[in-house]
């Protein structure tokens, strides 16, 4: 797909909006300027006729700030109080700032767990969903109080990726504090050079995020590269733009062409396939042949045991698992209908040897292909 951002922008009816750390927040506290110009924008454009879902970040900011501390705290305890605190500023704020123009909020708090189990990834949507039929808007931020590393998104960058796919959003906007992309990190050097456009993320394109790091949030240039490699994959395009330029987002609608814009894949993935291969966290890896990969990518076949070479993990039937290719190259991601151990003893094999070495059969594939989501970028 071509750089077509005008008529992207023109058609996108649903849009996420993330605003990170350092466009709302000064002196380690809320920049109520910024907020408020956020919120205006977003309110413009809902008076146009689209919908939009706002992922904000700025809590644990706001509540150093609130609690008189002089930096974010280290131990998790203290992080999870610090948020709690500065959550319920936060979303007074926006509350304040969205009234301005007659606007209604709701708080929304996620944790991985609350995506990772389909009922509960489909009771967030229907919720959002009944807001934005309200014309509220949804405020998302993930549940840093009762955050642990094993349910946590990461970063707010990862969330927004999140939210864009769990609502088929056409498109998701990432406002920072610089212009974009850069070859180099333009703060630090004058000869950094703005990439406007990425059609492929590359490993250069990859090692340039990696030397941006970010200020305040958990998250630098390369969370925003991961969120936009999820996004595009599923055939949603994504832009990276600076927030703090004034009406930045009426600016990217009137197809002004500022920041850097990520081309989606050409083919958009159904939204349960979207959960499978970017929400679910993969319980393990399944390597597979050159036959079987060729196979899955291009011919839209299951995964059968003939073509797995090697299992990394332990996991159940039903699990996550990631499928590589010899260079390790990640293919993509499926619910497995055996168990590692039953994987590794039929591996290699034919579907019809199954019964015979495990004792039973029950399915001749071991993903089939409605529970398989390629993310290989592969158009």
């Amino acid at each position: 797909m071509k750089d077509n951002r005008k008529s992207i922008f023109n058609n996108a009816r649903r849009v996420v909006v993330k605003v990170g750390s350092n466009v709302l927040t000064e002196d380690q506290g809320l920049n109520l300027k910024a907020i408020r110009s956020i919120s205006r924008q977003i309110c413009r454009l809902i008076d146009g006729g689209r919908e939009v879902i706002l992922v904000s970040s700025g809590a644990m900011a706001s509540g150093v700030k609130k609690v008189g501390l002089d930096k974010r705290p280290d131990e998790i305890p203290k992080r999870q109080a610090v948020a709690a605190v500065g959550q319920a500023g936060l979303i007074m704020e926006y509350e304040k700032a969205f009234a301005r123009d007659h606007k209604q909020v709701a708080q929304i708090l996620l944790t991985g767990d609350d995506l990772n189990n389909r009922q509960r990834y489909l009771n967030a949507r229907n919720a959002i969903l009944m807001l934005l039929s309200w014309h509220v808007v949804p405020i998302v931020n993930e549940n840093d109080t009762v955050m642990i590393e094993e349910i946590q998104f990461g970063d707010n960058d990862n969330l927004a990726a999140m939210i864009t796919l769990l609502m088929d959003a056409d498109i998701l906007i990432n406002l920072t504090d610089i212009d974009g992309l850069h070859t180099k990190d333009p703060r630090a050097n004058p000869d950094a050079a703005l990439i406007p456009v990425v059609s492929t993320i590359s490993k250069d394109i990859i090692r340039f995020a990696g030397e941006i790091p970010g200020a305040l949030g958990t998250g630098g240039m390369l969370s925003k590269i991961k969120a936009a490699r999820k996004v595009t994959a599923a055939g949603i395009p994504m832009v990276i733009a600076n927030g703090d330029k004034p009406d930045i987002l009426k600016k990217l609608f009137s197809a002004e062409k500022f920041g850097t814009f990520f081309v989606p894949k050409t083919k958009k993935l159904k939204s349960r396939k979207c959960w499978i291969a970017f929400t679910l966290k993969p319980k393990g890896v399944l390597m597979v042949d050159d036959g079987a990969a060729a196979a899955i990518m291009n011919r839209g076949k299951s995964l059968l045991p003939s073509g797995i070479v090697g299992v990394e993990g332990d996991f159940g039937v039903g699990a996550p698992v990631e499928f590589k290719k010899g260079d390790h190259e990640t293919l993509g991601t499926g619910l497995v209908n055996y168990s590692s151990t039953d994987i590794r003893k039929i591996m290699g094999l034919k579907s019809n040897q199954i019964k015979k070495r495990l004792g039973y059969k029950i399915y001749d594939d071991v993903i089939h292909r409605d529970n398989l989501a390629i993310t290989a970028q592969n158009d």
